[in-house]
């Protein structure tokens, strides 16, 4: 990982066992290790990504991510909501995850529901959590 500064994700423990002959437990125990040592994290769908020093990375659920939108952009309640393709370029993530989150969001009632044609509409601001500082 230090060798290539541009290595952004691990290979998957079956690459690891295909690649090296190490069994599932082993390359398992080598992610544990380096999720230690802070040089490696889990993301969806059961691969790793590499952790840089200085490297900031929003772990909130995307769904939260998305609701904070509301409020970044400083969206009223009618507002239009920006769109799936918007969101997932914005983000940096698939449609089709960033439309699971907007049915999280529309079920909560703080968005309309999508419709062909239609432009989701904030229904309702998310509530502010306020965290304590020391």
């Amino acid at each position: 990982m230090d060798a290539d500064s541009a290595m952004s994700e691990l290979p998957s423990a079956a690459d690891l066992m295909r690649d090296y002959g190490v069994s599932r437990g082993v390359a398992l125990r080598v992610f544990g290790v380096l999720r230690r040592e802070g040089v490696a994290e889990p993301v969806p769908g059961g691969r790793w990504r590499v952790v840089r020093p200085g490297d900031t990375v929003d772990r909130r659920p995307l769904a939260d991510r998305v609701a904070a939108i509301i409020m970044d952009d400083e969206l009223e309640v009618g507002a239009p909501f920006p769109s799936t393709t918007e969101l997932a370029t914005r983000l940096g993530i698939s449609r089709p995850t960033v439309t699971k989150a907007l049915d999280k969001l529309e079920s909560a009632g703080l968005l309309s529901e999508a419709r062909q044609g239609k432009q989701r509409t904030v229904r309702a601001l998310p509530r502010r959590t306020e965290s304590s500082e020391s």
